[in-house]
């Protein structure tokens, strides 16, 4: 097991210095210059010893294979600074990361819970109408677009509810609320309000997504040995469905939640620029059209960690329930 670990730890290693090497080579082939962009956004109309200047100051100056190593050193450190405004990105990091980790908490809570009833039901009563309707329901989800949904119930609870006096349907559109959670994660009932609608867009397409490949693996899983064997032994359905057929069609799906949720915490862009959640997806977003590469590449790697540290947790999970995978060649 300790070899196990090792790899894996290896491998995550592997993968942010990897990412952190990506952005930092994209960064310098966009065509912007960032020096100008800050000092003024053009290059005409800007003093060109002003833009040297901001050039000096930025450390934009200095070779290449210096830059990656002093931007690598404040990444690892959280010493860096925003380009623009010289707010240290830990503060940054502090503020967005939170808001992102309870985002992406309640939209997996959603997607876990909506998603995996909704196969069960979809699977056992395969080719009924609650079939066909969970069918179509996840496949009209899984294409619509994100930002498109956010702005429908947008819509309906800040336009439609309040030009008809809809009490219950009410609700506020952007922003984040009182800021008042117990237990880190569970929102106040004005807070909620707020999280909501966030947390349902977000978990859409992946409820979509865990209810097609619950029904799937739970069909595949109802035709294997064990299982008939235990309906031959005269289990109840119910026991069978939870005690052996459940259990190992939620192996695949348990798979695609814990990597869920690292891809949550920064693909909320759409969703948090819809709501205006202040996370760490949108913040990234206006830093790289500002070219504010500090605050980028910091606010990435924090995302990319997240997601690398789900994946690790997801590759532990598998180990201790099947050694063979930690024992194989391929581990």
């Amino acid at each position: 097991m300790a070899v196990f670990l090792l790899r894996r730890f290896w491998a995550l290693i592997i993968t942010l210095l990897g990412g952190f090497t990506i952005m930092f080579v994209l960064f310098f082939a966009l065509p912007d210059d960032p020096a100008v962009l800050i000092a003024g956004g053009n290059a005409r109309a800007v003093n060109p010893q002003v833009v040297e200047n901001t050039r000096i100051r930025l450390g934009l100056d200095k070779p290449l294979y210096q830059q990656y190593f002093i931007r690598l050193g404040e990444t690892i450190t959280l010493s860096a600074k925003s380009f623009k405004t010289q707010e240290p990105v830990r503060d940054m990091l502090a503020e967005r990361l939170p808001n992102s980790l309870r985002l992406a908490f309640w939209a997996v809570a959603i997607e876990s819970v909506f998603g995996i009833g909704a196969g069960v039901i979809s699977a056992r009563r395969r080719n009924s109408v609650s079939d066909w309707l969970t069918t179509t329901a996840a496949v009209v989800l899984s294409a619509i677009p994100v930002f498109v949904l956010g702005y429908l119930l947008k819509q309906v609870t800040g336009v439609y509810a309040y030009e008809h006096d809809i009490g219950w349907l009410r609700l506020p559109t952007l922003g984040l609320g009182p800021d008042e959670w117990y237990l880190w994660v569970i929102p106040s009932v004005e807070q909620l309000k707020y999280l909501i609608q966030p947390a349902l867009i977000l978990a859409s397409v992946s409820t979509a997504i865990i209810a097609r490949l619950t029904r799937t693996t739970m069909l595949e899983a109802a035709g294997s040995d064990h299982v008939r064997t235990a309906t031959a032994k005269g289990l109840k359905p119910r026991l069978v469905v939870r005690r052996h057929t459940l259990r190992n069609a939620l192996i695949p799906v348990v798979t695609y939640i814990g990597i869920d949720i690292g891809t949550l915490v920064g693909a909320a862009i759409l969703t948090e620029t819809v709501f205006n959640w202040p996370g760490l997806g949108s913040k990234i977003a206006n830093a790289a059209a500002e070219r504010d590469f500090p605050v980028m590449l910091t606010l990435s790697m924090a995302v990319i960690l997240v997601y690398g540290l789900a994946s690790l947790a997801v590759d532990i999970t598998y180990a201790w329930l099947d050694p063979r995978i930690r024992l194989g060649a391929a581990a």
